[in-house]
């Protein structure tokens, strides 16, 4: 009995050795699980992976805490690490924990691209053209790096900056836009260029021209119009308009009280007189006829 259990048992044995070695292996390469996980996700391909020993130092994440929630639960979980409270967390409470660590992530990222290690990891992307190329026709395809317009969270989404043209642009892909622009700052791709002076192409000397039947359009056709007003703008015109000739008109019977008052008494003066005057010259012609009349009679 003891000579058949005996191989049994020293094969017991090295079973539970090697699923021990495996549980081993697999907890060391559990330790950047969550790193890579999240880089793995679709519309996270601008982000690198940051090493553990820069999140490890406190001096990284100085000021970090105060702008994340739940800040002790994320870097416990962006660390694979088991939490020292053990308080039981709601589901709620979780997804607001993971949210949190992308948070987190995303703030410790944009501080690790400006180091050496950072810098090389994302030259790495840059050389393969993970960051999208520039969609200007005359840039040819170049290159380009991930920037943010602003350093304060939830301003703006990622956006492409090209070298040659030195312009952002959004990224091709909807996912990647949806990022916040905080993680990459605004300045990293200028660092970057200006670590690795070899990366800067030329300025673009082409420059489109418009052309009409083959023909170059001069600077006047180019020129834009001025605006037309709106037609509240005009109704408001009219109005003023009318309000304005009512207000002259307004004006110009109160001076006519005083002068046009005297114009419509001269013109009633001419009057009178052209009526006095009327039977006047009848009763003249009546005076003139008379002795006419008379040496008609002595006749």
């Amino acid at each position: 009995m003891s000579n058949s259990a005996g191989p049994f048992q020293e094969d017991l044995v090295s079973d539970t050795e090697s699923g021990s070695s495996e549980e081993a292996s697999g907890s060391d390469e559990d330790v950047a699980a969550w790193i890579s996980w999240f880089v793995s996700l679709r519309g996270n391909e601008f982000f690198c992976e940051v090493d553990e020993d820069f999140i490890q130092d406190d001096f990284n994440l100085s000021g970090l805490s105060s702008q994340v929630p739940y800040y002790d639960y994320a870097l416990d979980l962006i660390l694979d690490a088991d939490s020292p409270n053990n308080e039981i967390l709601t589901e709620e409470q979780h997804e607001l924990v993971e949210s949190a660590a992308e948070m987190l992530y995303g703030l410790i990222h944009v501080r690790y691209i400006l180091t050496s290690r950072g810098m090389g990891a994302m030259f790495e992307k840059f050389k393969n053209c993970e960051f999208g190329r520039c969609p200007r026709v005359l840039c040819n395809g170049q290159p380009c790096l991930p920037i943010g317009t602003s350093d304060v969270p939830r301003q703006a989404t990622v956006k492409i900056f090209c070298p040659k043209c030195c312009d952002i642009f959004y990224p091709r892909s909807k996912y990647q836009g949806n990022v916040d622009g905080v993680f990459f700052g605004t300045t990293f791709p200028h660092l970057l260029l200006m670590t690795y002076p070899s990366l800067r192409p030329p300025r673009p000397t082409e420059t489109y021209v418009p052309r009409v039947f083959g023909f170059k359009l001069h600077e006047s056709a180019l020129a834009r119009p001025p605006p037309d007003p709106t037609p509240a703008v005009r109704q408001n015109g009219e109005r003023s308009g009318v309000a304005g000739a009512a207000e002259a008109a307004a004006a110009g019977g109160g001076r006519g009280g005083v002068g046009g008052g005297g114009a419509m008494a001269v013109c009633a003066g001419r009057g009178h007189e052209r009526r006095g005057s009327g039977p006047g010259k009848r009763k003249d012609e009546g005076e003139a006829s008379q002795p006419r009349n008379s040496q008609r009679l002595l006749k």
